[in-house]
């Protein structure tokens, strides 16, 4: 194998987080920000790019502006078991969902997922960019024109929202997703974006004007709760005062504090 091999654990069942045994000299790396906790003995280090082994200044760089299209930080961060003994390190998930683990060994080498999923993954995965070939999949298909890419043979971590459902398609068999809850697919997997049939249905649906057609063979992942609809609903609820202060929202006191307001 070209990538370290690494042990896990998954731990939590809506709020999640992985831990990851390194045997010496062992390596992970990992998103800025995603670390949780680390046992004495490992080190952290920052990397330009995604530590895959880039040759030269060149490739390092060509390496990081890809991820720096994806939306993701020039740099990432590398933890390295130094100690003569298993250690361990873990990451959290940004929001509530499921970690999935992925052996890219058993998935043609290669996972195309949406930007921002990538948790962290053993030394030697390329985190790099999908480029979507057709103008109505880079405009509609919720992801935009491009998508990460990982590469490797070794285990690569990412997030989904909500609830996970992995799906195996046979050749020739299709599936219709909402753009926003595709999270990845084997290459093999053929990703169109296809319009919501009939004006009311459009319109008055409630789901969008656009959807996901996946067509197999191949594997894809699918997730209950994209963080857009979390956040839209967050926002939605937030309260409308500007001085930002509480009134007691679903209780008697809310009632009180409106009459208050005069409104």
């Amino acid at each position: 194998m070209n990538n370290h091999e690494i042990d896990y654990k998954i731990y939590g069942d809506d709020m999640q987080f992985v831990e990851i045994e390194l045997d010496p000299e062992e390596t992970t790396i990992a998103e800025a920000g995603s670390l949780m906790m680390m046992e004495d003995g490992v080190s952290m280090e920052t990397i330009f790019g995604d530590g895959s082994g880039q040759k030269g200044f060149m490739g390092k760089l060509f390496g990081a502006g890809k991820r720096l299209l994806t939306g993701e930080s020039l740099f990432m961060t590398a933890f390295t078991n130094s100690a003569s003994g298993k250690k361990h390190v873990s990451f959290a998930a940004p929001y509530p969902g499921k970690i999935i683990p992925l052996d890219l060994s058993l998935n043609g080498g290669e996972i195309i997922c949406q930007k921002d999923a990538f948790l962290c993954a053993a030394k030697g995965v390329t985190v790099g960019i999908e480029f979507q070939r057709k103008l109505g999949t880079g405009f509609f298909g919720g992801e935009g024109f491009i998508m990460e890419k990982l590469e490797g043979d070794g285990m690569a971590f990412i997030h989904a929202g909500g609830t996970m459902k992995e799906v195996t398609l046979s050749e020739g068999e299709m599936l219709r997703v909402d753009t926003g809850c595709l999270v990845g697919m084997t290459r093999g997997v053929s990703y169109e974006i296809e319009f919501v049939k009939g004006i009311k249905t459009a319109l008055f649906g409630g789901e969008g004007l656009f959807f996901a057609t996946l067509r197999g063979p191949g594997t894809v992942w699918v997730q209950s709760l994209p963080f857009s609809r979390l956040a839209s609903r967050v926002f939605s609820a937030m309260p409308q005062n500007p001085i930002g202060r509480s009134q007691g929202e679903g209780s008697v006191l809310g009632g009180v504090f409106d009459i208050f307001d005069g409104d």
